[in-house]
């Protein structure tokens, strides 16, 4: 291989807050072809990449999974990346605080930057630290709230599957109290239409429901709401295009993520299918 045939998703690094999903990722890449080292110190990855960029190693494409564990990662890696003869797709993966913890928690596994305070603490400590490499990512992927599945989904759409000229647009419904989506291009807020969780009939459906769907969008507020925010998205988009963006994610909320949110997001579905646009789309919170 020389520079000259080199895609930009040939060479992919992934990184991100502890927990976040990194091992799911370096794994599913690993199944689509990828050779894939863990952890490798920052000051070795030139050294890599000049082997594969010369066909030293027999590897077609690679990627590294690197992140806070490797001591001098935060000091080295911003500078290496940037002297590279190639520049690496870069993935950042992170969650909410919450699920960071909840996860922590559960595999019973010591956050490393919590070895004498709590979980959380760690947590905090590892995003203000990690801010400036997130900056420097091709993709962020929040994944709370996802499965194992839809993560892979989301690489797979997102990064080997880019589309240069369409857009994909990603709609993600949740609840306010649960976190906000973190990696959220645009946001709206549906507290202020009618709320079916105050319904004694409504109140243990959800927003996929018919009484639900019928309940929101048949009032006034509602209506002159959605039609306010198709022609704002409709005026929005052409210039993401323009702009050559490849996906953009729209983040609907409400309270709990159950009611008004699921349904005000699977009519903007609709709306950009009308459209053909391609869209995907996921109830963050609806079980919970």
């Amino acid at each position: 291989m020389n520079d000259h045939h080199y895609k930009s998703t040939d060479f992919i690094v992934v990184t991100g807050l502890s927990g976040s999903g990194k091992t799911v990722v370096s794994r599913f890449l690993e199944d689509m072809g990828y050779y894939c080292v863990d952890n490798l110190p920052a000051k070795l990855i030139p050294e890599l990449v000049d082997l594969w960029l010369r066909k030293k190693v027999e590897i077609d494409r690679m990627a590294l999974v690197v992140d806070i564990r490797e001591p001098r990662f935060l000091t080295e890696f911003p500078d290496i990346v940037r002297q590279l003869r190639v520049k690496p797709f870069l993935i950042f993966l992170e969650a909410t605080d919450e699920a960071l913890v909840k996860r922590f928690s559960e595999s019973r596994r010591p956050h490393p930057l919590a070895k004498n305070k709590s979980i959380l603490a760690g947590v905090r400590l590892e995003r203000r630290k990690l801010a400036p490499i997130r900056d420097m990512a091709d993709e962020v992927i929040d994944t709370t709230g996802l499965t194992i599945s839809q993560l892979k989904e989301q690489v797979f759409d997102r990064i080997l599957r880019k589309k240069h000229r369409q857009l994909q647009v990603y709609l993600i419904s949740f609840g306010y109290k649960h976190g906000l989506p973190l990696d959220s291009d645009l946001v709206f807020d549906t507290r202020f239409l009618p709320n079916p969780y105050y319904l004694d009939n409504l109140r243990h459906l959800d927003g996929r429901s018919k009484k639900v769907r019928d309940f929101v969008l048949n009032s006034e507020e509602t209506r002159v709401f959605l039609g306010k925010l198709y022609d704002f998205l409709d005026h929005l988009l052409p210039g993401f295009m323009k702009e050559g963006k490849s996906t953009l994610t729209i983040s609907v909320g409400c309270t709990g993520g159950r009611h008004r949110s699921v349904v005000i997001a699977e009519a903007l579905r609709d709306h950009f299918k009308a459209r053909k646009l391609p869209v995907k789309i996921i109830h963050r919170d609806i079980y919970k």
